[in-house]
């Protein structure tokens, strides 16, 4: 592609509303334009990029038997309201009524529509097991787009789906799916990590999701570097210091003027935060087996110096979502807010959580339900019964190791794909069964497994950068060679032979991109900087008069020449070295 002809435009400039690296890249280097918040525009060289993940992408799935379809980006709400996620699901999903005035969304993942499909197919056990897969657009009505391609409303995906008799069928696919996904993230130049994490909306037995290290990342990791221990902050469990204080000792009561926090608290009765009770006062909506929204009162008790795990509550209660209390509610339970305990609530109004580190903890400070005032002495079993006694808490930095012990360490990371064993869930929700062998009939077994494209550009961009610009992965790249031409209007030869050069490496299948253009030198250069090109050939008089042409790497910035008349098996030594360079992250991978 001569630069020339290419419709594309670089920016100068840092746009102001772009806050992360891979953000301002695209836009600067032309890749996307933004139609509006979370909604983006793919530009040629942005589109190679995507194209070229994507194909990456495709061979992965083929090589575990994947097969391609495409399903409707447009559902009707009856295949959603069948499984019951239509009511599950709040304004993420973007509804609409058709001109009959059907119910329609738009589709956010398509477990549903795979299910129905199979159904429609599959009746005997000979059928399985079977993967499908595509690569189609989604949407989802995120609250707050952010940092370009890494949170999106309308994105690509691939989401594939596998189908079998049983178990044991999914739990030897797995980890087939498990490497092909190392596979997929390193071809494409970038390494990621594999954490346990929470099924979500998607319900399921287990999910991994695969992350990219970059402090940019929402999510929070635990890892032990001891073990190999690694999990989501959303679902990671820790050794959990016991703090027992002796036998039970009366409940006293203890005034505490204006002592309404945690930190306050162990201020001025001079205790240990692991002394006291934390008290939570939420609501969360919930749905009935009818269902039909409504919102619980909840209560949640956990020790002092632990902090809630807002995830693992609302899956202990299978709530769709929660909000804090707010002090009316709260009082009309019979507790105060900034002083409140589970002794002496309405029970019931309230769904009791404890924390399982509570019934271990002895004596405990906790409130008193009125103002200025505290408890000493609280213990569960005695004061006081929960609902539900669970794992309630959020690991954290230095916690201990749920496997060995040793200190766990934190780290952000942005979630580039995730796989989850689904179960039957969806399959029996609709109808996708088959006979067995004796013509008994069971649900198919599914599992799903996602990639989001557009993230993983913006992956690639935070990791694979310098101040100048992009160093593009060669797998990935728009294109594998940079020809920047320094013809001027009194040196045509220079046009000319660059010309030659460029038609000489297309012949032989090399992707170039041609920087014909009438610019400075400056220009040219700060734009192959910008958009990262791995190879840079440079063509100028005094080479040519020597017989050369200057080579630079973008990724490492090392320079030198290239002779004339050996430059074409030259470049394809430079691209075989970039390409080994990719090939040295492949690796087998290990399911945990």
């Amino acid at each position: 592609m001569r630069m020339s002809k290419l419709f594309f435009q670089t920016l100068r400039e840092v746009p102001n509303d772009a806050e992360t690296v891979s953000h301002q890249l695209l836009l600067r280097a032309g890749l996307v334009r933004q139609v509006a918040a979370g909604i983006f525009d793919y530009l040629p060289l942005g589109q190679i990029v995507k194209d070229k993940i994507e194909r990456i992408i495709r061979e992965e799935m083929n090589a575990i038997d994947g097969q391609e379809v495409t399903l409707p980006m447009v559902h009707p709400a009856e295949i959603w309201q069948q499984s019951g996620r239509w009511y599950e699901i709040g304004d993420d999903m973007a509804r609409l009524k058709d001109r009959n005035g059907r119910d329609m969304c738009l589709g956010m993942t398509h477990e549903e529509l795979i299910a129905e499909l199979v159904s429609q197919v599959v009746t005997s056990y000979r059928q399985l097991p079977f993967v499908l897969y595509q690569i189609q657009t989604k949407f989802r009505d995120e609250p707050r787009p952010r940092a370009g391609l890494i949170r999106v409303r309308e994105f690509t995906m691939k989401d594939a789906y596998s189908f079998d008799r049983d178990v044991a069928g999914i739990d030897a696919f797995y980890p087939r799916i498990y490497q092909s996904y190392f596979n997929i993230f390193r071809r494409c130049g970038i390494d990621v990590i594999a954490v346990e994490s929470d099924t979500g909306m998607m319900g399921g037995t287990m999910a991994h999701e695969f992350m990219a290290l970059t402090p940019i990342g929402e999510d929070t990791l635990l890892l032990c570097d001891n073990c190999g221990y690694k999990a989501n902050r959303q679902i990671a469990t820790f050794q959990k210091p016991v703090m027992a204080d002796g036998e039970a000792r009366p409940l006293v009561e203890v005034e505490t003027p204006n002592v309404n926090t945690i930190a306050a608290l162990a201020d001025f009765l001079q205790i240990p935060e692991t002394a006291t009770a934390k008290a939570i006062f939420l609501m969360a909506e919930m749905q009935n087996n009818a269902g039909e929204l409504y919102e619980q009162f909840v209560f949640a008790v956990i020790r002092g110096d632990m902090e809630l795990n807002e995830t693992k509550l609302t899956n202990a209660i299978k709530a769709r979502r929660l909000r804090p209390a707010t002090p009316e509610e709260i009082r009309a339970i019979g507790a105060e807010p900034g002083y409140g305990s589970p002794v002496g609530v309405q029970r019931d109004k309230v769904l009791l959580l404890v924390d399982d580190l509570i019934p271990q903890s002895t004596n405990l400070v906790a409130g008193a339900n009125r103002k200025d005032w505290h408890y000493r002495n609280v213990n569960y079993g005695r004061d006081y019964e929960a609902d539900i006694v669970t794992d309630l808490v959020a690991a954290g930095d230095g916690a201990g190791c749920p496997q060995c012990g040793a200190a766990l360490r934190s780290v952000r990371g942005v979630e580039v794909g995730n796989i989850f064993k689904l179960g039957t869930k969806y399959s029996e929700a609709m109808g996708a069964t088959y006979l067995d062998e004796n013509g008994k009939e069971h649900p198919i077994v599914m599992g799903s497994y996602g990639i989001g494209s557009g993230r993983l550009i913006a992956c690639v961009l935070e990791e694979c950068h310098d101040e100048q610009g992009i160093q593009w992965p060669i797998t990935i790249a728009p294109y594998q060679v940079m020809l920047v031409s320094l013809a001027t209007q009194r040196s045509p030869e220079v046009a000319e032979a660059a010309d030659r050069i460029y038609q000489d490496l297309r012949n032989a299948g090399i992707e170039v991109l041609y920087d014909d253009r009438d610019e400075r030198a400056g220009v040219k250069f700060n734009d192959a900087d910008l958009l990262g090109i791995p190879i840079r050939l440079t063509v100028g008089g005094k080479g040519l008069a020597n017989g050369i042409v200057e080579r630079k790497l973008r990724r490492t910035g090392e320079s030198g020449e290239i002779a004339l008349d050996s430059l074409v098996a030259g470049v394809q030594e430079l691209i075989a070295g970039e390409e080994a360079v990719v090939r040295a992250l492949l690796k087998e991978e290990k399911l945990n």
